[in-house]
């Protein structure tokens, strides 16, 4: 459950936000995908001059209340596991713009695989995400890296860059490297 995994690895999640925060300058436009890593990342977000649309319930109430921020709803259904967005209307919002960065969440992650997730409904509102921005960026603490959802995203080499724990596996990571992909550890 969603409140269970918000209170585990509770500090590398801060500092991958935290790294987030130095990554994103003021005045971009961002998607926040769903799940608790990216949870940290809006609220660290939340005091800051973005425009931002997140794909679940969480980010959005974590943001709802910053003034700074210009803050996007996609519609579609929420899902009630996770209460992230997903259908039609999700995918459509999201085909509707052209964003600087999109933030991913992680189930699973690797070289052979790409990214991956879970739950087959948020697949296709996470390509539609990656086709929405110039800059793609996974988030995952090292519990992520051998994992595989069952639903494929994309490849690793979309990604531009990973951020993640110095706990992941270090051969692991330099295939991702190999694959073009920034790796930044926290």
């Amino acid at each position: 459950p969603f409140a269970v995994r918000e209170r585990e690895a509770v500090d590398v999640k801060r500092r991958i936000a935290a790294k987030i925060d130095e990554l994103v300058a003021d005045g971009v436009r961002v998607v926040l995908d769903s799940g608790t890593t990216v949870l940290r990342v809006a609220r660290a977000l939340a005091g800051r001059r973005v425009t931002a649309m997140p794909l679940d319930l969480h980010s959005v109430n974590a943001l709802s209340g910053a003034s700074e921020v210009k803050l996007l709803v996609p519609g579609g259904e929420v899902l009630p596991r996770t209460s992230s967005f997903a259908g039609h209307l999700t995918e459509m919002s999201l085909r509707a713009l052209r964003v600087d960065t999109v933030i991913l969440g992680v189930c699973g992650l690797s070289a052979r695989h790409g990214l991956t997730a879970h739950d087959l409904a948020e697949v296709p509102v996470k390509q539609a995400a990656i086709a929405a921005a110039q800059r793609k960026i996974a988030v995952c603490d090292a519990s992520k890296f051998g994992m595989t959802g069952l639903g494929h995203v994309c490849p690793i080499g979309e990604l531009d860059a990973v951020v993640t724990d110095g706990d992941a596996p270090r051969a692991e990571l330099g295939k991702i490297e190999a694959a073009g992909v920034e790796v930044i550890l926290v």
